[in-house]
């Protein structure tokens, strides 16, 4: 399966962001999936509630007519109402005959930030068969946490993809790449993980203890090699990603069936 990671330092105009993902979309080449960050509707750091819409309306709508017209998945991070007045941090999931959404479930109370305050968490695990292959997904904060990637490798899952807008801070680069690696191990599965650009490489001066990314965006093999990586600014990358490694990591390192809790 042919992957395209699209790296970007989202705009606060949801329309700007939209054009970002046409023009990325065409530059996918005969990729099936094209990636993009969490927040790719709008980066943090703004009032998210007034950007927010419904998984029906005008942005998504957008967004499912880009996958349909290339014929691909798109992965892209959106914020979407919640009942109980605050957002949900969304990825949409559309395109090659699917249409679900995930819904964050991790949320980033860490670092001096409080995502929780407005953002209500999501409850479902979301895998997808796309072209005959089982994906998982999971959103920057999730990384943190090895039961969800086991139970999404439960689920089937072969790849799991994950959109992020990593903050930055000191070691916060050696941690986005020790858990990409550390997940895949867990669960013997591919990770493709896709942050948001560094905003200073865009000359953006990031205010406040908003995550709004770092870059570094990676895919990472079933036996945690790191097998492509951009650096901090705005990029396009396609990997292939060989789902038998999957099935030949499982038998040499069988931590699914080898685990106790």
């Amino acid at each position: 399966m042919r992957i395209a990671i699209s790296q970007f330092a989202a705009d606060t105009n949801p329309e700007r962001n939209l054009d970002h993902i046409r023009a990325a979309t065409r530059q996918s080449g005969d990729a099936s999936i094209v990636v993009f960050p969490e927040a790719t509707m709008a980066r943090f750091g703004i009032l998210l509630g007034p950007i927010a819409e419904p998984l029906d309306g005008p942005w998504a709508t957008a967004v499912r007519e880009i996958a349909e017209e290339a014929g691909k998945l798109i992965v892209a991070g959106m914020f979407t109402p919640s009942p109980d007045g605050r957002v949900t941090n969304t990825l949409l999931i559309t395109g090659r005959g699917v249409d679900t959404y995930y819904d964050k479930i991790h949320l980033f109370d860490a670092f001096g930030f409080a995502e929780s305050e407005t953002v209500a968490p999501g409850e479902r695990i979301v895998v997808s068969e796309v072209d005959d292959v089982m994906v998982g997904f999971a959103t920057c904060y999730d990384i943190r946490f090895p039961g969800l990637f086991q139970r999404l490798a439960d689920e089937g899952a072969v790849i799991t993809i994950v959109p992020a807008s990593w903050g930055s801070g000191p070691g916060k680069r050696e941690q986005w790449e020790l858990l990409a690696r550390a997940r895949a191990l867990d669960s013997t599965t591919w990770i493709v993980a896709c942050g948001q650009a560094d905003p200073e490489t865009v000359g953006q001066k990031p205010s406040g203890r908003a995550p709004t990314g770092i870059g570094y965006s990676l895919a990472v093999s079933p036996l945690g090699e790191i097998r492509a990586q951009l650096g901090p600014e705005p990029a396009l990358r396609i990997v292939d990603i060989d789902t038998s490694e999957v099935t030949e990591a499982r038998k040499t390192v069988p931590v699914l069936v080898n685990r106790k809790f």
